[in-house]
């Protein structure tokens, strides 16, 4: 009887916490390559440099499972995660959203429930993310009123280390490197090229 040579299924998994949430124990595992930012949510999902390493290696078919512990890693707002979504989907690779236990492949046909609960919950983190960004403001109007908020004095420098910690770290690690271009840093990290140059100028 001729048996089916089973498929060597090739697992990653993406990982992102914000530069202020620096534990990825949550997340972690020892089953699975890592790809890993530690960036703002806010940046595109194809403009994070673990991301981008990503879809490189999915696109030389190095990887055919991707896993995430839920489906906001994916992307800075519901169009960004659906367009990720969409991407990986066009490249043929099975997503595992952990927290929901969903893949979205099933006998390597799409998973319709997949689809339908991620639309959902990609809004959802959508407006989590709208309700948290206007919370902050309201509390820094209300420090202000109060006389307790300082943002920077006027006619005084940051220090370098000042100017630097404002940036992502593996974006930093992306600038020091100086086998990548300005131009090419610039797409990578949104940043503009005078500011590459002078991150460069201050980077040890």
């Amino acid at each position: 009887m001729f048996q089916q040579k089973q498929r060597n299924l090739k697992t990653a998994k993406y990982i992102r916490v914000s530069t202020t949430e620096q534990n990825i124990d949550r997340q972690s595992t020892v089953d699975h390559k890592e790809y890993i930012d530690k960036c703002s949510g806010s940046i595109p999902f194809n403009e994070r440099p673990s991301a981008i390493k990503l879809l490189n290696d999915i696109s030389t078919k190095k990887i055919d499972t991707l896993v995430v512990h839920s489906i906001d890693r994916l992307g800075r707002n519901a169009f960004d995660i659906q367009t990720t979504l969409n991407t990986l989907s066009n490249l043929k690779i099975n997503v595992h959203v952990e927290n929901i236990g969903l893949y979205s492949m099933i006998d390597n046909k799409p998973n319709s429930i997949f689809k339908m609960i991620t639309d959902v919950l990609s809004n959802v983190a959508e407006m989590e993310r709208a309700s948290l960004l206007e919370r902050q403001k309201e509390g820094i109007l209300i420090a202000k009123a109060k006389g307790i908020y300082k943002g920077r004095q006027l006619h005084t420098a940051e220090t370098p280390q000042q100017f630097l910690s404002k940036y992502n770290q593996s974006h930093l690690e992306l600038i020091k490197d100086k086998n990548y271009s300005i131009r090419k840093l610039s797409s990578i990290t949104n940043l503009s090229n005078n500011t590459i140059v002078k991150i460069r100028k201050m980077l040890p």
